[in-house]
């Protein structure tokens, strides 16, 4: 399971920021794709590499392969979990840009600038289930993507390729992202402010302190638990205005809906845990990430890289 925010520092910069939620890593570290790199794209979705790449994930048979990245250009893109609803075309499809599922995030962030090329591109696009090889079959995923104006939802289902403008600039698993915004009617009640007083009777009660306003806002693991708990998070979280203060924002909103060893499982028995939080900025092209056994929070900068080298780079 996985939860994802997108957010702007009011000066025209992005943040994406994402927990990845499983019982286990991969491996995972922080890849950087040169713009040398000559992409080995089976379908030829991505020919060349236009936008130097930063983000985590793992190199297969020289491919990078990325859970989450940014770009050069500052559009950021991020897998998560869809299980039980995405459905990929079988084989490639005569006429389309057919993108294979695993190097989606890599054809967003190598070829395109903003949001508004990428929503123009995907009107074109299948995602096909091809995997990289036979030890990493195709993720079961959606995508959110987003830039310093705004952000899209991507999932392909059984009924075609939907993009939806995520307004709240949130998203986590399954069911659908439509379910989920409609999903927030249930909690227009809840607020930051401090209640007042109330008379009940001849009784004058007070309220226990601040807080009292959140009363609903679910606290369980859930999916929709976690859109609805970081949805509330995000949109109460005041603008920030130093690189610091929204590296900052990001990790505490994904705090509050980060999965602890132990508390829910899978129908394996295994526990999910957020084996990591990444964070892109494009203020400082720079990628961010701290992991369940060490919450120090580290960086790479795109800046202190090879760009021109011709292979992918793990920093």
């Amino acid at each position: 399971m996985c939860t994802g925010i997108r957010f702007s520092d009011g000066q025209g910069h992005l943040y994406l920021a994402r927990n990845l939620d499983w019982t286990s890593g991969y491996g995972e570290r922080v890849v950087v794709t040169p713009t040398g790199y000559r992409p080995r794209s089976p379908f030829g979705a991505v020919p060349e590499v236009r936008h130097a790449v930063i983000g985590m994930g793992i190199v297969e048979d020289g491919t990078p392969l990325y859970f989450d990245c940014g770009n050069d250009a500052g559009l950021a893109v991020a897998g998560l979990n869809f299980p039980g609803y995405a459905r990929y075309a079988p084989g490639p499809v005569d006429g389309a840009t057919n993108v294979a599922a695993y190097e989606l995030p890599f054809w967003v962030a190598a070829r395109f600038s903003t949001v508004d090329e990428v929503e123009a591109a995907l009107r074109d696009v299948v995602v096909v289930d091809r995997p990289v090889d036979e030890r990493y079959p195709s993720s079961l995923l959606h995508w959110i993507i987003g830039d310093a104006d705004r952000a899209i939802v991507l999932e392909q289902t059984a009924d075609g390729l939907h993009v939806h403008d995520d307004d709240v600039d949130v998203l986590a698993n399954q069911p659908g992202f439509g379910w989920h915004h409609e999903n927030l009617r249930n909690y227009l009640n809840v607020s930051p402010e401090f209640p007042e007083e109330t008379v009940l009777g001849r009784a004058k009660l007070a309220p226990f302190g601040s807080g009292s306003h959140m009363r609903g806002v679910p606290g369980d693991y859930s999916s929709p638990s976690r859109f609805v708990r970081a949805a509330y998070v995000h949109a109460h979280y005041p603008e920030q205005a130093s690189e610091e203060e929204n590296v900052s924002r990001a990790f505490h909103t994904l705090q509050q809906v980060a999965m602890v060893d132990g508390c829910a499982a899978m129908a394996s028995g295994e526990f999910e845990r957020t084996i990591y939080t990444g964070l892109f900025s494009s203020r400082t092209s720079t990628y961010y990430w701290n992991t369940y056994e060490d919450p120090a929070v580290r960086s790479v900068a795109l800046a202190d890289q090879a760009l021109d080298g011709t292979e992918p780079i793990l920093a």
